[in-house]
């Protein structure tokens, strides 16, 4: 705001110089003291008015204030001492330099004796008191207020506000003055003006009107307290505040270390780089031992007021060895912070050490450097180095005290960020060690899987499963484990293991389920009692299905329903009776049964899948239904197609566990059944009839072990079972099955013989021949099997 002020713009000369030392402004009140016109200067070198060339050094004065005598060069010839006060004005971050030189020319002139001016008390007050009259012009200063300015009353009297800081933000405290002497009423005022050299200063000022006995305003009193150190705390309350809401939003080592650096520029610093110490290995934990010279140290972030960070000599994720003595090994040997400065040499043996770095300070200007060691839990992670050259300001104690309070926050930030990445990376480890590595090659199926843990909270308990079965079936399973971490990793762990040898017996789907629930129960009891945090919860979906008579069984437990994809179809949502959750106790589970056509495409998953903040899981399921309907002949590639189309490129917020399972069908001519009533008379007519079947699938090198399995089978199930016998032979490249089903449910055990005994050897002869045998309850009884290896098995 820059208002026309109704006072004489000439009781002051005033002259601008610009950064080449010519002048560019030239007021009234300098045309008025010199008789220079406008015109006749501007343009021209500003040493051209000096009267003697030895006063020439003194207009070009270090630092951002300069007063002083000066013999000037009328135009008429003749010489005139004034006495110069010179701001320099520094418009922008790129523009160049200016100054602002001004100096009085009217005295105070002949005052009425009952002049209110003159009668205000200022001596005894322990404020800085200026008195400004009608004019808005300073007509008196008190002892302090001269102190703080480091001028006198008689030099500086006339000028105004704007001419006495030098700055810009001065015009507002103008305005103020006008206001309080056009209205009569007093105001407070706070204001931050660099007075006196080159340190900022807060300063809260009283202006109050000043009249005559007959209550008219005739200027304006200014007593300013200074509350710089009040200032200064607050603002470094501020930064620490700043810092704990801003640093360790994200449990990333990098990111944190760049918040940090963030933080401090340019508050603290105009350079800072954050140089970690590497773990011991990946993922270990940060060295405890007392730290020895040279110190490698590899760059996390760095952050300048400049674009591009140009003062950097190291790159982020370049390692680099410092010696001592260097900034960052005297910190990090001394444990404590060090701070160094060009001027008093403490950097000379560093930077001859490294000449590279040696020119950048010299091209940047550096003069001070300050190293925070960054330490947690008592283990030392690295060091912050914060750098100065802008700031023409030495680092102080109170500089120290912040930047040690917002490195300690940013340590224990990236602390956790690395507790959290090796955490992560074991329950990695631990999960994909208990994932299967491949899925087994089984005449049923043919499937294809993913998983992918949860981008930010960490691994969790997701899984899934191809379990063969007996008869050519095969089991397929995805499991959630409630929660994260390592906990989530080995608890899905024992129940992918409970789940197989459930499996193993070949309980059927709902069975599986209700004995998994006891399980997760029992480990929910466990952990009330050992300590381990929370309660063991999961869901589970569990499927068998036979490429014989091409019909699935489903059950679930509180887990999505799979979509199903028949040949030439429309995915569609397979109908299921929901279950319970696992874990809850008591409460049934069904199973359903369908029948798939050969080709049929199965999508079991976990339900991170389909489930984000960003859609509900009706838009998932539908996501998913469209990735179906454009999945390719490889499963593989539908598995990419459908993580693509349903996830975030950041990766999604909970694990996912994806399963594609195409169903194959056995045909006809690979099975061979007989119904066989209880007359032992008829265990040989069955033998020969298995030989001709064998000859005719041309399995003739498989007959001796087929005929002595079968034989003992069917003689035990006629001795020992009950009537509905049957008898049925299933192959395929790699396998010949004998299974024989009666309607007894008292299943077999192997057993050992002894010497007289006439049987008890059937069993034994079995396990000795095959590759495996077994049992299996069913809704009609019980069902022996036996696989028999072919020659020419891979």
């Amino acid at each position: 705001m820059n208002p026309e002020y109704p006072f004489d713009d000439a009781a002051t000369a005033r002259a601008v110089i610009d950064d080449d030392g010519n002048l560019v402004e030239w007021n009234a009140g300098a045309e008025r003291l010199l008789g220079h016109r406008a015109a006749e200067v501007l343009g021209r070198p500003a040493v051209d008015l000096l009267a003697g060339a030895g006063e020439s050094g003194s207009v070009a004065p270090e630092g951002d204030r300069w007063d002083g005598v000066v013999t000037l060069r009328h135009r008429d010839g003749g010489a005139v001492p004034v006495w110069l006060l010179a701001h320099r004005v520094r418009p922008g971050v790129d523009g160049p330099d200016r100054w602002l030189v001004v100096t009085p020319l009217e005295g105070d002139g002949p005052r009425a004796p009952d002049d209110p001016l003159d009668h205000v008390g200022l001596l005894d007050s322990p404020c800085a008191i200026a008195i400004y009259d009608e004019r808005l012009r300073l007509r008196r200063i008190n002892t302090v207020m001269a102190e703080v300015l480091r001028l006198s009353e008689e030099h500086v009297r006339g000028l105004r506000a704007p001419e006495l800081s030098g700055r810009a933000q001065s015009t507002d405290i103008e305005q103020y003055l006008l206001r309080v002497l056009t209205t009569g009423r007093g105001t407070d005022v706070r204001t931050y003006l660099p007075v006196g050299g080159d340190r900022t200063y807060a300063w809260l000022a009283r202006m109050a009107p000043i009249t005559d006995s007959k209550g008219r305003v005739r200027g304006v009193s200014v007593a300013a307290h200074d509350f710089t150190e009040q200032y200064l705390a607050r603002e470094r309350l501020q930064l620490v505040n700043e810092a704990s809401v801003r640093i360790g939003t994200t449990l990333e080592v990098i990111r944190t270390a760049e918040e940090l650096a963030e933080i401090c520029v340019p508050a603290l610093a105009d350079f800072v780089s954050v140089d970690l110490l590497d773990p011991a290995e990946h993922g270990g934990e940060s060295p405890t031992g007392r730290l020895t010279a040279p110190i490698s140290l590899r760059r996390a972030a760095h952050r300048s007021v400049h674009p591009g960070n140009p003062e950097a000599v190291a790159e982020p994720g370049h390692a680099d060895v410092y010696p001592t003595p260097s900034p960052q090994a005297d910190a990090l040997l001394a444990g404590h912070t060090i701070v160094a400065s060009t001027s008093t040499g403490d950097l000379a043996q560093w930077l001859a050490w490294d000449p590279v770095r040696a020119e950048r300070i010299k091209e940047y200007g550096i003069h001070a450097t300050m190293s925070v060691p960054i330490r947690a839990r008592g283990t030392t992670l690295g060091v912050a180095v914060l750098t100065r050259f802008e700031n023409p300001d030495h680092f102080t104690p109170d500089d120290v005290l912040l930047a040690e309070e917002i490195t300690a926050r940013a340590a224990v930030c990236i602390d956790n960020a690395r507790r959290y990445s090796r955490e992560r990376e074991t329950a990695l480890a631990l999960q994909r060690s208990l994932l299967p590595r491949s899925l087994p090659r089984t005449a049923a199926l043919d499937a294809a899987s993913r998983y992918l843990p949860a981008a930010r909270s960490g691994v969790g308990g997701d899984w899934f499963d191809v379990i063969p079965l007996s008869g050519m079936r095969v089991a397929m399973v995805v499991g959630d484990v409630v929660g994260h971490g390592v906990q989530a990793s080995a608890t899905m762990g024992r129940l992918r293991t409970a789940v197989r040898t459930l499996a193993d017996i070949d309980l059927a789907p709902d069975e599986l389920l209700t004995h998994l629930d006891d399980l997760v129960v029992r480990l929910s009891e466990e952990a009330g009692t050992d300590g381990s945090p929370g309660e063991v919860g999961a869901t589970c979906l569990y499927a068998v299905y036979d490429p014989v008579s091409r019909r699935c069984t489903l059950a679930r437990a509180g887990h999505p329903s799979p979509v199903m994809v028949p040949p030439g179809g429309e995915p569609e949502e397979i109908e299921l009776p929901a279950g319970p959750p696992l874990g809850l106790g008591g409460l049934p589970f069904e199973s359903a049964e369908l029948e798939l056509r050969e080709g049929t495409v199965l999508s079991l998953y976990t339900d991170g899948l389909i489930e984000s903040r960003d859609r509900d899981v009706d838009a998932g399921h539908a996501l998913l239904r469209e990735a179906l309907s454009a999945s390719s002949e490889s499963l593989d590639e539908t598995c990419d197609h459908i993580l693509h189309a349903l996830l975030p490129p950041a990766g999604a917020a909970d694990d996912v566990a994806l399963l594609l399972a195409r169903t194959q069908g056995l045909p006809s001519s690979q099975v061979a059944t007989w119904h066989i009533p209880a007359d032992p008379a008829l265990v040989a007519p069955i033998r020969k009839q298995v030989m001709e079947q064998l000859d005719h699938w041309n399995l003739s090198e498989a007959s001796f072990t087929a005929e002595l399995v079968v034989s003992e089978l069917v003689t035990n199930a006629i001795r020992y079972g009950t009537p509905g016998i049957r008898l049925r032979l299933i192959h395929d490249a790699a396998t010949l099955i004998c299974e024989v089903s009666d309607t007894s449910h008292t299943a077999p055990h192997l057993r050992r013989a002894k010497i007289f005994d006439e049987g008890g050897r059937g069993l034994l002869l079995v396990a000795q021949l095959t590759q495996r045998w077994g049992s299996r309850h069913t809704t009609d009884g019980k069902t022996i099997w036996a696989e028999i290896g072919l020659l020419g098995e891979e």
